[in-house]
């Protein structure tokens, strides 16, 4: 399985008395412009997705509505309270096993530090990595035998910037 992860692009700042609910807090214009190009630079490289998992925050649900457009993919979209925040990692593994003869390609759309204590986790079985994903950043995952513990290589990371780059190509 090619386990794609993909950190949400650039959100509105942090304001209780904007966003007093947290989750409801959008892209900004920027973030979306720049997560079209990332976008772009995604079908550049020839990347496929039989499923894409989302978060239900706003901010995540965007990012992933914008890799649907460019991908042509909105079947393939769902969302999961496993992606949020205060999500449950295991509980994602095994949504994820749940149809794992489905589906070789997935994508992952969610926040920080939960990817990148998942990536960890799935390198070398616990979140000690020092890895951060940056905004609009994605990562691809190998994944044999899928379970919350170290079962993945690492395939590549790319900032934003290079999958921009590659979406102006």
């Amino acid at each position: 399985m090619n386990l794609y992860i993909l950190r949400h692009a650039i959100a509105e700042e942090r304001s209780r008395e904007k966003w007093p609910d947290d989750s409801l807090r959008p892209l900004t214009t920027k973030g979306k412009k720049r997560m079209r190009h990332i976008a772009e630079g995604m079908q550049v490289l020839r990347l496929s997705f039989d499923v894409i998992y989302t978060s239900p925050y706003t901010r995540a649900r965007e990012t992933a509505d914008i890799v649907v457009e460019v991908f042509n993919a909105a079947k393939k979209l769902r969302e999961t309270d496993t992606l949020a925040v205060d999500g449950d990692p295991e509980e994602l593994i095994r949504l994820i096993n749940s149809a794992k003869n489905e589906f070789c390609n997935v994508l992952l759309v969610g926040h920080e530090p939960y990817l990148s204590e998942l990536i960890s986790t799935l390198l070398v079985g616990d979140s000690s990595l020092p890895l951060t994903m940056k905004k609009g950043g994605i990562c691809k995952l190998s994944v044999g035998n899928l379970k919350y513990g170290a079962c993945a290589s690492l395939d590549w990371l790319l900032p934003p910037s290079v999958s921009m780059q590659i979406g102006h190509s």
